[in-house]
């Protein structure tokens, strides 16, 4: 080679290292507007929420192991059994804690800032995979979804585990496409994993299809179905996404050398793993999980909105820069991709988890939400007023209860599960202060523990399961060890339910998914042998305190009276 041609290549080679540097710090410097843009929009929509204290799941365990984190280091939580979660999110708000000290304001901002750039992530996947205008409507789409909206402030794992999923997606088609770093993917999927360790279906479901893309490779070449192969040979890309596993195997050494279980402790195993593989459970939950995947809370109106447009042919041209060609779809080997993971998650949730949250779908809802929105985009002229009515339905599912059983975290219902624990707690505090409680979880720790934001001081607690019938038979009998009872509703109980008659689907909910009827407040009042001291209900849910009545009692003229709101 001459001197004049090295010194041609050394300054392309030059000029293509200046490009893509150049072309990644736009790339991040418009990531960083995007998350700001989604982090103040989700800040100014979340901020009548933002002071509310925990809830749930969030007081029972993620709050407890994250504060275990902040003040003693430990990444194992000891004030709360452990249940294995990786600890990366109980980290995250252990930092923020550290740096702007404890507060369920902190707490809940933390949480946004991860949605925002969650929905960044589903952006770049979504533009990566077809367009902007497609990957603008996805993310306003996601972020108003009622199951992401209440998740994006609460302290859960679901929703970061989702984020980083997306991120990860996103990296390897980018790499598919361009050949870029795989590592970029491996970083995601493993911090995905650390969030939650469901998070490795995600790329457990691509080794499992580069395999076979490799293996049906050489067999379809010249066919139509290679359309539906990865573009690059997957030996490698398999490699790296499976070393992104790695970092949770890790984590469960470490979680077995110090507590010596693996998966949690032995209840959560029995009650997420060990009863969930029934034969008849499963394709019960199957079909609740396709449900939640394609029907739950307006996702039916985007579904059937898809398939209407399945009917229609292709829009030609791209708006006012009609070029006359067919508006294109996602890739077939992108949907391929999509479709591996999606199946992986609905399968192995039917299979594993006590209970069927709809959080547990989010890493893939919006996967099917992007393909129906590409579907509208490619087929519907006028698809923009589709999504925004579709939009409008969400909004209204965050503040409207369906006519059926759900879980209160799906939308504002844990606003007012919030709210009326938190009036009963002061009414608790004001009336009967240091009194002996009966209650169930999550109150039992609402009262028991301060840092919640129910009580200023603990109450001595006596728990209970729920308030079923047997339940409050069993507290009855023990009745002198305590003076007042917190009851509350366990679900939400909706006016005019439907299959409420339908007695073979409670049996079913009863065995598989432990369903149970609480009591009314006037009939536990009865069994305890009290009387109503507080009462109040909201859109399907209430809340009582019950007096217990003894015989020195019988001559107080000073008991307080009952108080019922609406």
């Amino acid at each position: 080679m001459s001197a004049r041609s090295a010194a041609r290549s050394d300054l392309i080679g030059v000029s293509a290292s200046q490009s893509a540097t150049a072309n990644w710090k736009q790339a991040w410097a418009q990531n960083a507007l995007l998350f700001a843009l989604f982090f103040v929009a989700l800040m100014l929509l979340h901020a009548p929420l933002l002071r509310l204290p925990y809830f749930w799941d969030e007081a029972g365990y993620y709050i407890p192991a994250a504060r275990d984190l902040f003040l003693t280091g430990s990444l194992v939580p000891h004030s709360t059994p452990s249940n294995a979660h990786p600890p990366l999110v109980m980290a995250w708000l252990a930092l923020a804690w550290r740096i702007f000290g404890y507060s369920t304001l902190v707490s809940r901002t933390a949480m946004l800032a991860i949605s925002a750039f969650s929905l960044v992530g589903l952006f770049r996947l979504a533009k990566t995979a077809s367009n902007t205008a497609i990957a603008c409507a996805t993310a306003a789409l996601v972020a108003l979804y009622p199951v992401y909206f209440t998740q994006s402030s609460l302290a859960q794992v679901d929703l970061p585990a989702a984020g980083f999923t997306f991120w990860g997606l996103a990296a390897y088609l980018t790499s598919q496409k361009s050949e870029d770093a795989p590592w970029k993917y491996t970083a995601w999927f493993a911090l995905a994993a650390l969030a939650k360790e469901t998070a490795i279906l995600a790329p457990f479901a691509l080794i499992v299809w580069e395999i076979k893309a490799n293996f049906f490779r050489p067999r379809l070449k010249q066919s139509k179905w290679q359309q539906f192969l990865p573009p690059l040979d997957g030996w490698k890309s398999a490699f790296y996404l499976a070393l992104s596993l790695i970092p949770l195997a890790c984590w469960y050494a470490y979680h077995h050398a110090k507590t010596g279980f693996f998966l949690g402790n032995p209840e959560f195993f029995r009650y997420n793993v060990a009863a969930t593989f029934n034969p008849l459970r499963i394709p019960i939950a199957l079909l609740m999980r396709l449900w939640q995947i394609f029907g739950y809370f307006g996702l039916y109106l985007l579904t059937f909105a898809g398939m209407l447009a399945m009917l229609r042919s292709p829009q030609r041209g791209r708006g006012a820069d009609d070029d006359g060609l067919e508006r294109p779809r996602i890739a077939f080997w992108i949907q391929a991709m999509f479709l591996g993971v999606l199946l992986t998650y609905l399968f192995f949730m039917s299979v594993v988890g006590g209970a069927v949250l709809a959080r547990y779908m989010l890493p893939v809802v919006p996967l099917a939400m992007l393909a129906l929105v590409s579907t509208l985009w490619r087929r519907v002229k006028y698809w923009k007023w589709v999504v925004g009515a579709i939009a409008i339905a969400f909004v209204a599912g965050l503040f409207s209860n369906p006519p059926y059983g759900f879980s209160l975290e799906d939308n504002l219902a844990y606003r007012d599960y919030i709210v009326m624990h938190a009036e009963a707690s002061r009414y608790l505090a004001l009336r009967y202060p240091a009194r002996r409680v009966l209650t169930a979880w999550p109150a039992s720790d609402e009262l028991s523990r301060p840092w919640l934001g129910y009580v200023s001081r603990p109450f001595p607690v006596v728990r209970i399961e729920d308030f079923s019938a047997p339940q409050i038979s069993l507290a009855a009998m023990v009745r002198d060890r305590f003076d007042v009872a917190l009851v509350f509703s366990t679900k939400y109980e909706p006016s005019h339910p439907l299959f409420e008659n339908w007695e073979a689907w409670q049996q079913v909910k009863g065995k598989f998914f432990g369903y149970h009827r609480d009591l009314t407040p006037e009939d536990i009042a009865k069994q305890l042998g009290g009387s109503l001291a507080y009462h109040t209900q909201r859109n399907g849910q209430w809340i009582a305190v019950i007096a217990i009545e003894r015989e020195q009692d019988a001559q107080r003229i000073d008991q307080p009276p009952p108080i019922r709101g609406q």
